[in-house]
């Protein structure tokens, strides 16, 4: 039931972006196609970090991976747009199973340090294979509309519908995925994993299955990217994209899809916005592309102080009747005492007198 929930709320939303795309300027769709892009890796990292409790600084770089790999099998082996995006997600989550089982013994500091090394050393690699990445001038991807569609129409629309399709697409599948058994399990392992563990859930393969999934999103999101921009450089997949996902997962609300899509139009719609400001006021462009830094710290101090759950949480407080909380966020903590065993002589005595 939950299935056929999901499926009506995206056919009904992919109708709404058709109409609304139509309607939009080319500018207009580009923005679409990057909220789009950016709302599937956004979403693998608050499901990574507000589900199983793993806080990771590195998506920027597993969607270098999937941007990687989607404009190398289009240059070299010219496969069809729909085989590029899902190549692109498994190669990703290969990369994401093996970093995951490397940090499958980290938690906290440790693991963000290391996630962050990876977000600092993986682009970098563009530098050392020149001749195959194309060093700092990157890799054309280059996509068309298909022929069906006539030869006046609009690249930047086709790009919306394609990004668009494929976000409403992970979206239902990490809903379904959330209230399953494994997303249970994982707010168990994000809860105590002491108690999860002694409950009988196997705590390291379901952080390293929470990687993998985030990794894959994020592979897809990089590979969408790519299609966007038609250009994959190491210039766009530096440590500022991996905190800006982070930030947007923060702002948007840990733990629910909705709010990967809030943070992602903060992340996509306040930068350019907030540069147009600034050079209006004569500012330079220098000081006008710092104004979103600057902007990004100040939404983000406001919004945890306000809403600490971030936007969606504060759209659940302001309109509770309206939105109830998931039972994907659910915290209810298992007390880990009352997994432990009395101690030797004192059965009776908890039991009471005969």
């Amino acid at each position: 039931m939950t299935l056929a929930r999901h499926l009506g709320a995206a056919l009904v939303i992919a109708v709404i972006v058709v109409l609304l795309s139509i309607q939009l300027s080319a500018y207009r769709d580009y923005q679409l196609a990057e909220v789009a892009a950016y709302l599937v890796a956004v979403a693998g990292l608050t499901v990574l970090i507000g589900l199983s409790g793993q806080i990771s600084i590195g998506n920027g770089a597993f969607m270098a991976v999937g941007g990687y790999a989607s404009a190398l099998l289009l240059t070299h082996l010219g496969w069809n747009l729909v085989l590029i995006l899902l190549a692109s997600v498994v190669v990703a989550a290969a990369a994401g199973a093996i970093f995951g089982v490397a940090a499958a013994r980290l938690r906290g500091p440790y693991l963000a340090g290391a996630t962050l090394m990876l977000a600092v050393a993986l682009p970098t690699v563009a530098d050392q294979f020149q001749h195959q990445l194309g060093g700092d001038q990157g890799l054309s991807v280059a996509i068309t509309p298909p022929g069906f569609l006539g030869g006046s129409f609009p690249p930047t629309r086709w790009q919306a519908w394609v990004t668009c399709a494929a976000a409403l697409i992970t979206l239902i599948l990490l809903a379904n995925l959330n209230r399953s058994r494994v997303g249970r399990s994982w707010r168990a392992v994000r809860d105590d994993e002491i108690a999860a563990s002694l409950s009988g859930l196997n705590v390291a393969r379901l952080k390293v299955l929470a990687f993998i999934i985030s990794a894959a999103c994020a592979g897809l999101g990089g590979a969408l990217l790519a299609v966007v921009t038609g250009i994959v450089a190491p210039g766009a997949y530096t440590l500022t994209l991996s905190i800006a996902l982070l930030t947007a997962a923060v702002l948007g609300g840990l733990g629910t899809l909705p709010g990967a899509l809030w943070g992602s139009l903060v992340l996509v719609l306040v930068p350019t916005y907030l540069t147009n400001v600034g050079s209006s006021h004569g500012l330079s462009s220098a000081a006008s592309s710092s104004v979103p830094i600057a902007a990004y710290g100040v939404i983000l101090i406001v919004v945890m102080l306000v809403f600490p759950s971030g936007i969606q949480g504060g759209l659940r407080r302001l309109f509770g009747s309206a939105t109830p909380m998931p039972p994907v966020l659910s915290r209810r903590r298992i007390p880990f005492t009352a997994l432990r065993r009395p101690a030797p002589g004192r059965e009776n005595q908890e039991e009471g007198p005969s």
